[in-house]
């Protein structure tokens, strides 16, 4: 059996480094100039207010050499998608991002696949996935995830991409509550039953913890490519700093192709593994009882419990979990909560003797809302939870946050918060999401 080939290329020189990883992968040897691609970025967040795109979201930089690429060969039948929650933040972030001019400039097309068919296909699942009709129709899938670790999937690499391809329904199925049949099990599935998936990774910004803006990027300027996309995502685990044997949904991946996380069945060409590599963290670290986030625990947060996060817990209310505790981190004056505790995704139960219990998201209100160690409830059950819902919950309780934070547009204020961070960091540059 020949090994897959993963290509490893620091990142250079604009177009001509996403050129040598694509030729020493030999990532596009094989499409005829017919063939119908479909190119799926990482835009794992869309605000329409400032907010930090390094290591978040596929560089408009890489985006566009891979399409002038594709041009050379011919290619014509091009189309960007990825699905997001509305089509006016569709429609912001292919401004933004510079893709209206690749459309004015290569004649692509641009889609929100939510705002599409979707087609029910068995890829393994313990049910049948909604996933987008355009991806289907293609010849070729080309998966352009960040290099980035995630704080419940480990890695989210080229096949953690492909979830944005299926609807919101079958999203939130993903984060099962079953012990073994649960994301990181369906996560394997989703390279099954689809066109052939070519993967280049975007390492320009790499992440820490992600896979959302709450995390620490990195500026590392690495791109990994391969035809293989459980090779490429084996290599872009190693090139972060964790071994893929403790990644359950690669681990999943190899046992489904009668493989294993070894690195016997790869040959990698170009930068060395470890000439690339850096330790990055994935996961959030919470104090021995995992009733608090440390940084939390550290600063002698009292009278709060707010248990740690599990796979259960689907993106869209990930994405509030990270707010709540923006909010509870500014909010804190020294005085003690008073004994509320919060909880999310679909297993966690009330612990006794607190006197709130907030019950985060939809799936925690069906299951929790008439629990005997409940003394209040405090419902926040939205799903996801709207911004009105969170002002609410916090009044009921006392808690003071930011009113700022709740007005109108308020959504946009958490990427303005996290932006901070990057203040007077010139590393960071907002060049590489535009397109001249």
């Amino acid at each position: 059996m020949s090994k897959s080939i993963v290509a490893i290329v620091k990142y250079e020189v604009p177009l001509e480094s996403v050129r040598k990883v694509v030729e020493l992968s030999k990532l596009f040897e094989d499409l005829p100039k017919e063939a119908k691609i479909f190119i799926k970025p990482n835009i794992v967040y869309w605000s329409s207010g400032p907010h930090p795109k390094w290591g978040v979201i596929t560089t408009s930089r890489v985006m566009e050499d891979v399409i002038t690429i594709l041009k050379e060969k011919g290619i014509d039948d091009i189309t960007i998608g990825e699905g997001f929650g509305s089509e006016e933040a569709a429609q912001d972030a292919f401004k933004k991002l510079g893709y209206n001019k690749l459309k004015e400039r290569f004649g692509i097309k641009l889609i929100n696949t939510n705002d599409r068919p979707h087609e029910k296909i068995d890829m393994g699942c313990d049910f049948l996935v909604n996933f987008a009709s355009d991806a289907l129709k293609a010849d070729y899938i080309i998966s352009l995830p960040v290099l980035k670790t995630h704080s419940q999937a480990v890695v989210s690499l080229g096949m953690k991409n492909l979830k944005g391809f299926i609807s919101i329904a079958s999203r939130k199925k993903f984060h099962s509550a079953d012990p073994v049949k649960n994301l990181h099990f369906n996560v394997a599935k989703l390279p099954n039953n689809i066109p052939p998936c070519l993967t280049l990774i975007d390492g320009i910004y790499t992440l820490e913890r992600g896979p959302s803006m709450d995390g620490k990027a990195h500026k590392t300027e690495v791109l990994i490519a391969s035809k293989d996309i459980l090779s490429a995502d084996i290599i872009g685990a190693k090139v972060l700093g964790i071994e893929p044997s403790d990644v359950p949904h690669l681990v999943q991946a190899a046992e489904d192709r009668d493989r294993s996380t070894s690195l016997s069945e790869i040959e990698v060409v170009g930068e060395k593994i470890e000439s690339v590599a850096s330790q990055h963290e994935w996961k959030f670290i919470y104090n021995e009882s995992g009733d608090l986030p440390l940084p939390f625990y550290k600063r002698q947060f009292k009278g709060l419990k707010y248990k740690e996060y599990d796979t259960t817990m689907c993106t869209y209310c990930s994405m509030i979990n990270g707010l709540l505790l923006v909010l509870l981190k500014n909010a804190w004056n020294g005085e003690t909560f008073g004994g509320i505790e919060f909880l999310t995704g679909k297993i966690m139960e009330p612990s006794p003797g607190m006197n709130k219990t907030i019950l985060v998201g939809q799936c925690q209100y069906k299951k929790n809302k008439d629990h005997p160690n409940i003394n209040e409830l405090v419902p926040i059950r939205g799903c996801p939870p709207s911004m009105e819902d969170i002002k609410n919950a916090f009044e009921i309780c006392g808690i003071k946050a930011n009113p700022l934070m709740f007005q109108e547009g308020s959504s946009d204020a958490g990427g303005i918060i996290f932006l901070q961070k990057y203040k007077g960091k010139a590393e960071f540059e907002e060049s590489f999401y535009k397109i001249k």
